[in-house]
């Protein structure tokens, strides 16, 4: 079966639904083809803080209702070392920006039921996707939907199907250039059933290995521990999690960690990945199919929007005015911000995770640093800026 749009989408995630709903808005046809069931796309636990770009776009293009009804929004974060919190004021250091509290898979939800009141088309649970024709002027997806074979004929592809999706595989060998890097720790995290023991998140650093207290709603947490990459999950029942939660999170003044019901846990690896050019032909690369960074600085669902954003900008201009500088420029006006967040995210994981074999070097110099950030403006200034966005990159 043959159908035409203008762009095949790749993917159901916040960044393949939110170029579908900004090219909506600009009157460009888009259609979006997915793997997963809506349902597991709604349900899979993922980021949850988005910076002040990213929720004054949604908010600007009609998305913002319920994420400022439900959202938090919060002005400052806590870096908690020997037993003591310090507290980095981001919207004192910005001019005002801060940070919100609202799941990805909140976002997703939004932009799916946006989509579908707007005669949007995704399609869920479609297999054997594979990309033709991209280095040509007439691009298609060909997928099976329901036992049918369909072909999509598309002015322009993009590729928002994340790590390990097809788009990327696409490209010819040669094309790409790939960077790659593999921290020696993972991340333990748990979606927990019980009121968050802060107000604002909590960075904390400490011999046994860095924890975090982030939450999502006032009756859920979320919560992570470092572990080795290749740690077993069943050898961390949910109540010695919560006792390693409570040392690592300790202070002088006997601040309580509340516990609850574990609702979701998993171990996932840190690493920083990034391919160059983010183009090829009329196929783009946007989020984690371009670029994953560790989520030490909280970055990956927020570059992911600032991809789509730009893309969408560029193919607005080839559609209305006929101008493809734009669309030739998009991996260049992404890159110059991926690299930008990945060095942002390598600093705050080099500064807050204890590494193996450690003579007492490392340490030492990571409590420096601790020390300079909560001591000097300008040092808590620049942690800040990164962590709330940079506007001008």
């Amino acid at each position: 079966m043959n159908k035409k749009t203008q762009v095949g989408i790749v993917g159901a995630g916040p960044s393949g639904l939110l170029l579908s709903h900004l090219l909506h808005l600009e009157g460009i046809d888009s259609v979006v083809l997915e793997a997963r069931s809506r349902k597991y796309v709604e349900e899979r636990v993922r980021a949850g803080v988005l910076e002040q770009g990213t929720v004054d776009l949604l908010c600007n293009t009609g998305l913002g209702d319920r994420l400022r009804r439900e959202g938090l929004e919060h002005h400052g974060i806590e870096l908690r070392f020997d037993g003591r919190g310090h507290r980095i004021a981001l919207s004192d250091l910005t001019d005002g920006r801060s940070i919100w509290i609202y799941g990805q898979r909140e976002v997703v939800k939004d932009l799916i039921n946006t989509r579908l009141v707007s005669d949007g088309t995704i399609h869920f649970e479609v297999d054997d996707v594979s990309l033709t024709g991209v280095d040509s002027s007439s691009p298609a997806l060909s997928y099976r939907k329901d036992g049918t074979d369909h072909n999509l004929e598309c002015d322009f592809i993009t590729g928002c199907d994340g790590f390990h999706g097809v788009s990327r595989e696409s490209i010819p060998a040669g094309v790409l250039r790939t960077y790659h890097h593999v921290y020696p720790f993972g991340w333990l995290g748990i979606l927990a059933a019980v009121a968050p023991s802060t107000e604002e998140l909590i960075y904390a650093y400490h011999d046994r290995g860095f924890a975090l207290h982030s939450l999502r709603s006032p009756e859920i947490s979320r919560l992570y521990i470092q572990v080795d990459p290749d740690e077993d999950i069943n050898n961390w029942p949910d109540d010695r999690i919560w006792e390693e939660l409570s040392v690592r999170m300790a202070t002088d003044d006997g601040w309580k960690l509340r516990t609850g019901p574990v609702l979701e846990k998993g171990i996932a690896p840190m690493r920083s990945f990034v391919v160059e050019p983010m183009q090829y032909g009329r196929l783009f690369l946007a989020g984690d199919a371009a670029h994953i960074v560790p989520a030490t600085g909280a970055k990956g669902l927020n570059l992911a929007v600032h991809d789509v954003h730009k893309l969408s900008r560029a193919l607005t201009a080839w559609y209305r005015r006929g101008s493809d500088e734009p669309l030739k420029q998009y991996s260049a006006n992404c890159l110059d911000r991926v690299w930008r967040v990945q060095d942002f995210s390598s600093f705050m994981s080099l500064m807050l995770h204890r590494f193996s074999g450690d003579d007492g070097f490392k340490t030492r110099l990571q409590r420096a640093q601790l020390k300079y950030v909560c001591r000097s403006e300008a040092a808590a200034r620049s942690l800040a800026e990164n962590y709330v966005g940079l506007p001008h990159v």
